[in-house]
């Protein structure tokens, strides 16, 4: 039972890079499903999140209008345009049962340790 993250990389500033996140040994039905970041000496940000009930989404302000989630059967997807040196972190993709967007994104950010399930991050490194 596990999330899987992949597609990180190296970019120049202005790029795009798109992110998976493939679940294994479960459903992503009636899971809320999101993308986090942590830069370096920074905390864990929620950046982009899909409510398990329907389907509505959050971005936050950083990455609003640059980056899109999507799923799609049992995986989920961030792509990101227009990327910038200040996206450079470890990407983070995280499932929790029956929850909505803004609370995934900005509660559990702060509380991962009640989100069931995490994946592994992904690196990504914009350079300028």
């Amino acid at each position: 039972v596990q999330l899987q993250a992949s597609g990180g990389g190296l970019v120049q500033a202005g790029g795009s890079l798109r992110l998976s996140c493939a679940a294994s040994g479960f459903s992503l039905d009636y899971h809320g499903i999101g993308w986090f970041r942590q830069a370096p000496g920074k905390e864990r940000e929620g950046i982009s999140c899909i409510s398990s009930s329907d389907g509505s989404t959050y971005y936050s302000d950083s990455v609003k209008g640059r980056f899109t989630i999507s799923r799609d059967k049992n995986t989920m997807y961030l792509q990101m345009n227009s990327l910038e040196p200040e996206d450079t972190a470890v990407y983070y993709c995280a499932a929790d049962l029956a929850v909505n967007a803004r609370t995934l994104c900005i509660y559990y950010a702060n509380n991962p340790g009640v989100v069931d399930y995490w994946g592994k991050g992904t690196l990504v490194t914009v350079s300028s």
